[in-house]
């Protein structure tokens, strides 16, 4: 299979839908593409209604393009991830994996324009954030939750307000920055540097204020990222949790028992803001995000010194502090409800603690007039308790 076929079927791919974000490549399933959370097939000439073993590796290896690092990694590692780079028309970061001894492929398709935070809708927390000088910033959320993206919005915002150096470390590259009123270097693992942590041991070398890594993966680059934290840099970063309690917690499970009274140390004097995200459909069909935001106070530095207890969480905190830029999850996502992005079953199904999201949207429903409860025809006993 010659690229140019390659570039064929994912122009069609691409095409066949409104808001694909994703491309699907697997063995027994014809081409898929992602459209608004929604998986569906797309309809080639000839037609492939099941993709075969053999076409399914053809594809993939053509995708690696017989890149030595990446077939190594694959073969010991059971995947790999690359950029691919769709002439005119998009750019993707491409996740090739092995399956009950099949290959297949997911290709997430990249904007080509730098978000802003006023186009993505982020909370005016983020604006709050792009003041910071030093410390560590961290937004956290499941793969495909928009993490990257937000970063993007986040660098473009300093992009055009401060004279700084920024490195950034990705895998692969995702948004590409233009030289503004910032100097962006951006590094993409495998070209430009082997792993995470030698990449920012390196990026403390190389004069930056703003460090982006890619990813926390280990408790190498924790340790760097923080040592560097601690010595003036802002480095920002990401991280597969739910929710800010487990992201510290994450991290201090990185180190052995008797480091964390100095982990949480360090991590109270650093951390100044963690942002957790998740995704929830739209009741327009598209999708829409929901911010869980923790920034620093005594409080917080307490709590991370200490461990959470019944009486004090992060949840009691971020629920009280909004006036701070902070929120959780729930009260996020009662605010969508309330203007009509999102259905009752939706807000209930991602909310944290359900019972609060039901007491918010009822407290909603009522102040519109609607009904509360799906129960009637009840009336006092004005019999009860009478004597016969």
């Amino acid at each position: 299979m010659r690229k140019q076929q390659i570039d064929h079927i994912l122009g069609t791919m691409l095409e066949s839908y409104e808001n694909v974000s994703d491309l699907n490549i697997t063995v027994d399933k014809p081409f898929q593409v992602e459209s608004s959370g929604e998986l569906k097939p797309v309809s080639l000439e000839p037609s492939v209604d099941r993709l075969t073993p053999f076409q399914a590796e053809i594809f993939a290896l053509n995708l690696i393009n017989n890149d030595r690092r990446l077939t190594k990694i694959l073969l010991t590692e059971g995947s790999c991830d690359l950029s691919y780079q769709l002439a005119g028309k998009a750019r993707f970061r491409v996740n090739v994996f092995s399956q009950k001894g099949y290959y297949s492929v997911v290709m997430r398709q990249l904007a080509t324009r730098v978000p802003t935070i006023e186009e993505m809708k982020l909370p005016h927390a983020f604006y709050k954030m792009t003041e910071e000088l030093n410390g560590i910033i961290l937004v956290t959320g499941a793969t495909g939750s928009g993490k990257t993206t937000s970063l993007a919005a986040f660098l473009n915002e300093i992009n055009e307000k401060r004279s700084v150096h920024v490195v950034t470390l990705e895998d692969p590259v995702e948004y590409i920055h233009s030289q503004k009123t910032a100097t962006f270097n951006q590094r993409e693992m495998g070209a430009d540097f082997d792993e995470f942590a030698s990449g920012l041991r390196a990026a403390l070398r190389q004069a930056p204020k703003i460090i982006l890594v890619g990813e926390m993966r280990d408790r190498e680059t924790v340790e760097i990222a923080l040592s560097a934290a601690e010595t003036g840099h802002l480095v920002l970063s990401t991280l597969h949790t739910v929710d800010a309690g487990q992201t510290i917690n994450r991290i201090i499970g990185m180190f052995d028992t008797a480091e964390e009274k100095q982990i949480r140390i360090r991590l109270s004097d650093t951390i100044r803001w963690i942002v957790c995200q998740r995704l929830m459909p739209k009741i327009q069909g598209d999708r829409v995000a929901a911010f869980e935001i923790l920034g620093t106070n005594m409080r917080v530095k307490d709590l991370i010194l200490h461990g959470e207890t019944e009486e004090n969480t992060f949840y009691d905190i971020m629920a009280n502090s909004q006036a701070f830029g902070m929120m959780t999850f729930d009260q996020c996502i009662a605010e969508h409800y309330k203007n009509g992005l999102i259905t009752e079953e939706t807000a209930l199904g991602y909310a944290s603690h359900k019972a609060v999201v039901k007491r918010e949207i009822d407290s909603i429903k009522a102040a519109r007039g609607e009904k509360t409860t799906s129960i009637e025809g009840l009336e006092v006993d004005k019999e009860y308790g009478k004597t016969m």
